[in-house]
């Protein structure tokens, strides 16, 4: 097969094709985004001087202080979870009828390699076009957002780029993991002229197994303070990679973990709900549980960071607080020197850059929701065909989503929450010696006879343990929820038209 002919066989499809070629792209094009402005904080250049000299050009000081660089590149990061989520979640909008062209083209003689490269030409030129929309958007908007304001300095860092090479990897890197991606998926799919079919399905019941991944990301936030104790010159970025392994390590067993959420939730609803609405939604959670930890995998990691930014939200408060208390007790004015305000403005950014991500994953909730309703249609419209009222369908749909994500946005919560805890200890106030003068204002200043009247008090140590923020937990779970009660709102639209009896000739 030639690669003209290839390329065309690739790009062929009708409405639902296109749609998720479109969708594919678009999730390409935030993904490089996300990464070129990664790239573009960790270029900015380290001004002459020590290791905590600013660079003054910004009025951020998440650009202006070089030790803020990581993390922020690292959070611009995050963003690109859900959207690559996203992208895994369109590859499959239209599936059914791309599975049938497929067939048709194994009955026209096609191989399972050429098939096999069909599909992964398509995903990797859909994702192509998707980085180079997103790498003109970049070189766009950096010329356009070069304004310094009236004292030269930028808001954002428009006055670097990233080298070449780097974003050349970004650009090139996506569509070529986006193709392997799809052949690695495809490698347990069989294209035969009669359809196609999955040659090994994950069979038997899910084991609660990714506990013990979860267990080993708390463990490794944990290990973090002994570590540091013990060896005082450990760099900080090797302590960087411990808790990116073990955040890593957490969020995979939570989305491995809501297989076998699902999994118990559908046997407890086969076996105690009384209405037929739970008992459908019972019956397909139990067939494939692992479906929960595909649809929900970027929602419920984006929750997990939830979590996280909610316990140093809670820490940076206590911080601020004890840290007014002393100004008010030494004199000073309230705001000096406060430092746990610019942490509070911080995390606002990333509680913003969550609520972006949580829509973003809703989007992929309800690209899958709707391809689940498209490709089940003919045994909706059975039920409807039998007698069973189109609300009672739609009930069950809505506890097929609530009924394992409810328990794993708690789980995860929790997890998020543990490992925040953990990195940020507690406050500690005193447990030092000082200086302190007991005498006149001008015995005290005069160097003369300040020494005799100067002795060293033990100041006590104490520990204050930040409050458990409730409030912003429950707003990060509740979002969550109720991000996914709106996406079942949306995907029920769509079934009065795909459950209608003319399915059950033309599915």
């Amino acid at each position: 097969m030639s690669p003209g002919t290839l390329t065309r066989l690739a790009l062929a499809g009708n409405r639902t094709d296109a749609a998720r070629v479109a969708l594919t792209a678009l999730s390409a094009a935030l993904a490089t985004l996300a990464g070129l402005a990664a790239l573009t904080v960790l270029a900015i250049q380290k001004p002459p001087g020590d290791a905590h000299q600013q660079s003054e050009q910004y009025v951020n000081a998440l650009l202006r202080e070089p030790g803020l660089r990581g993390g922020t590149a690292f959070a611009l990061l995050l963003l690109a979870i859900p959207v690559l989520a996203l992208a895994g979640q369109s590859a499959r909008l239209g599936a059914p009828a791309r599975d049938r062209r497929l067939a048709a083209l194994r009955l026209a003689g096609a191989t399972p390699g050429q098939v096999t490269r069909i599909v992964m030409l398509e995903t990797g030129l859909a994702s192509l076009v998707g980085t180079l929309v997103g790498l003109a958007v970049y070189l766009v908007g950096r010329e356009l957002l070069h304004r310094p304001d009236a004292n030269g300095q930028l808001a954002l860092p428009t006055d670097v780029l990233p080298p070449v090479p780097a974003m050349a990897a970004v650009v090139l890197g996506l569509p070529l993991v986006a193709a392997l991606a799809t052949a690695v998926l495809l490698r347990r799919v069989a294209a035969t002229p009669l359809g196609v079919f999955r040659r090994a399905a994950r069979s038997g019941s899910p084991r609660p197994w990714p506990a013990l991944l979860i267990g080993f990301g708390v463990l490794a936030a944990a290990m973090i303070e002994p570590i540091q104790r013990a060896f005082r010159d450990a760099r900080l970025d090797w302590l960087a990679v411990v808790v990116l392994i073990g955040l890593f390590s957490a969020v995979m067993g939570v989305i491995l973990g809501a297989g076998w959420l699902s999994y118990l939730a559908g046997r407890v609803l086969h076996r105690f709900a009384g209405r037929p609405a739970a008992l459908l939604a019972g019956c397909r959670l139990a067939d494939d549980p692992w479906a929960s930890s595909r649809t929900f995998a970027a929602l419920l990691a984006v929750v997990v960071v939830g979590g996280g930014a909610a316990a140093f939200r809670a820490y940076f408060l206590l911080n601020e607080q004890l840290q007014r208390e002393q100004n008010r007790q030494a004199g000073y004015d309230d705001e000096a020197g406060l430092y746990g305000s610019f942490y509070l403005d911080t995390m606002d950014l990333i509680d913003l850059a969550i609520a972006v991500a949580v829509s973003i994953a809703a989007a992929g909730l309800l690209v899958t929701l709707v391809e689940g309703i498209v490709s089940r249609r003919r045994a909706y419209a059975a039920l409807v065909a039998i007698g069973v009222p189109r609300a009672t369908i739609g009930t069950s749909i809505l506890w097929q989503m609530l009924a394992p994500v409810v328990p794993a946005v708690l789980v995860a919560l929790g997890v998020g929450y543990a490992i925040g805890r953990l990195l940020t200890g507690e406050a500690v106030r005193g447990g030092y010696t000082q200086e302190v003068c007991q005498a006149t204002v001008e015995l005290c200043e005069n160097p003369a006879t300040r020494a005799e009247y100067t002795e060293l008090v033990e100041v006590g140590r104490v520990v204050h343990t930040p409050d458990v923020p409730v409030v912003q937990l429950a707003m990060v779970g509740g979002g969550a929820v109720a991000a996914v009660l709106l996406t079942v709102g949306l995907g029920v639209l769509f079934l009065r038209s795909n459950t209608a009896l003319e399915e059950l000739r033309v599915g």
